[in-house]
């Protein structure tokens, strides 16, 4: 018996070792290079092909995840950079996905793609132990707004716990991303790639708001305009389309173009290299030309807004030629006559007490104001708009359109909640400018300017209409409140470095002036 199994496990482990060879010969150095490769992949070919045959797209799409899902997974789990860049593509072009005919729960993979990332930071934090970097005013306060929200699940007014459920995503667990930001990005490196990232995608949805503009709409976008006759009569204003590239709808579309204008003005009043500014102004007449086909005119508002607290954080006399210059280019477009209706919208953003639909609204909001004062939580999460229809159609709240982020906070979440909102929002900017005057670093403090005017620009947007429930604009916002934290704590790390280098170096030169000291008293 004992010679039977010495000789069964001689033979498991020659077995074992025969394998390991033929593993890494075929895959590893042949990389499938062999008879063995062309049948394997022979084999797939004919599998997706009678998938397909047989279950249509569909197929090919669920066998294409599964191949890609353990190395998705594997990345998410241990490379930061292809965590981040997967999740904000991934939140870029959602409701192209979604348009194009393929009906995948993209909204869940991004809720999983941020599971995932938090779950790898805790594990992470149990070797590193360094809670500290998410020790800041902003960690609070999003707490207390995330547990309200929580909490808003017992609200007595809510008609159903569904609405919840589905509004509590978009509105309060998205601002987990901020410790995913916070925690991954550890270099200046780290932000200039998500710079150009950002700038890559949005000029990627300007070219495509272009195309719809001047080519026209795809068949799929034709079927999602035609598909309710409500769509239509927003969209379709004076006998012609407003434009949403590849976007939620037109507003989304033009928030996105106007944050990046912004951003390319601080790249421009930075101190960067010629070629970056040359081609940031290009950007800038890109991104604000295919705004315009939106349709949308709260955007048109947002950027010299920004212009004002630019001014206010950087006052000096460059910059009040500059700020001159550009209130007299928005002074024309304002007052210029035209006939093209893009720019006649841009121009009805600054006289709004002759538009309608503004009129319009604020009937609305005086109208819902009893109803804020005497539910202090308000009608719960989803009361309003989309979800309330859906599930609570008969509800008070249900056919209510807040028309701005914070008559919806107010109507949902009560006068308390908008108390905390807007303590939260304070808390954003007043950090943001506490870290810019503090930071030295130009490069950091261009991003971190730009940063904090961007979260500005959303608090101006989230006034007229609903800025930060959809992606990418809730995600984005919430990057660029991390890097407001980030670009102060790349700062001090760099100050610390310097500050023990110049000590060194002075430790040197005391011990060499030391020595030369000892050697001079030798020599006497």
């Amino acid at each position: 018996m004992p010679t039977y199994n010495k000789y069964s496990g001689h033979l498991k482990s020659t077995r074992r070792k025969a394998f390991s060879d033929w593993f890494t010969k075929t895959f590893l150095l042949e990389k499938l290079g062999n008879k063995f490769g062309l049948g394997l992949f022979l084999f797939f070919a004919a599998l997706v092909a009678f998938g397909i045959s047989k279950s249509g797209i569909v197929f090919g799409v669920l066998f294409l995840a599964a191949v890609m899902a353990p190395p998705i997974i594997y990345g998410i789990f241990s490379i930061p950079i292809f965590a981040i860049t997967l999740q904000l593509t991934v939140a870029y072009f959602l409701f192209l996905i979604l348009r194009i005919g393929i009906d995948a729960p993209v909204g869940t993979a991004l809720d999983a793609f941020q599971a995932m990332l938090l779950i790898t930071i805790i594990a992470r934090q149990k070797k590193e132990n360094n809670w500290q970097i998410f020790k800041t005013p902003v960690t609070n306060v999003i707490f207390m707004w995330l547990g309200f929200n929580l909490i808003e699940v017992a609200n007595p007014s809510a008609p159903t716990l569904n609405q919840w459920l589905y509004t509590v995503r978009t509105v309060a667990l998205v601002q987990l991303s901020f410790f995913i930001f916070v925690y991954y990005i550890r270099d200046i490196k780290f932000i200039r790639y998500l710079m150009v990232l950002y700038l890559v995608y949005t000029i990627a949805g300007a070219l495509y708001g272009l195309k719809q503009e001047f080519i026209g709409f795809s068949d799929g976008e034709w079927a999602y305009l035609n598909s309710d006759p409500e769509i239509a009569s927003l969209l379709f204003i004076a006998g012609h389309w407003r434009k949403f590239s590849f976007f939620s709808d037109p507003v989304a579309f033009a928030y996105n173009m106007s944050m990046p204008v912004i951003l390319c003005i601080s790249l421009i009043a930075g101190k960067f290299k010629a070629w970056i500014k040359i081609v940031s102004f290009l950007l800038i007449i890109l991104f604000f030309t295919s705004g315009l086909t939106s349709g949308t005119r709260g955007a048109n508002v947002l950027v010299p807004a920004a212009l004002i607290m630019f001014a206010i954080l950087n006052f000096n006399r460059k910059v009040l030629i500059f700020s001159i210059f550009i209130t007299f280019f928005f002074a024309i477009l304002i007052k210029i006559p035209t006939s093209n209706q893009n720019l006649l919208r841009f121009q009805t953003a600054f006289n709004p007490s002759n538009d309608a639909s503004y009129n319009l609204r604020k009937i609305n909001q005086k109208r819902i104001q009893p109803y804020i004062l005497t539910h202090p939580m308000g009608g719960g999460l989803g009361s309003t708009g989309a979800w309330g229809q859906r599930f609570a159609p008969n509800s008070y709240l249900a056919h209510f359109a807040p028309d701005s982020g914070y008559i919806r906070v107010a109507v949902e979440n009560g006068w308390i909640g908008l108390f905390i909102f807007c303590v939260m929002m304070f808390t954003f900017m007043k950090t943001g400018i506490d870290n810019f005057y503090s930071i030295k670093d130009p490069e950091l403090k261009t991003y971190c300017m730009a940063s904090l005017l961007i979260i500005f620009a959303y608090n101006i947007a989230n006034f007229p209409q609903e800025a930060l429930v959809q992606y990418p604009s809730n995600l984005l916002f919430y990057l660029f409140v991390a890097l407001t934290i980030v670009t102060k704590r790349l700062d001090d790390e760099k100050t610390a470095n310097q500050n023990k280098l110049e000590a060194k170096l002075a430790e040197k030169a005391a011990e060499k002036q030391a020595l030369n000291e000892d050697e001079d008293l030798a020599l006497v």
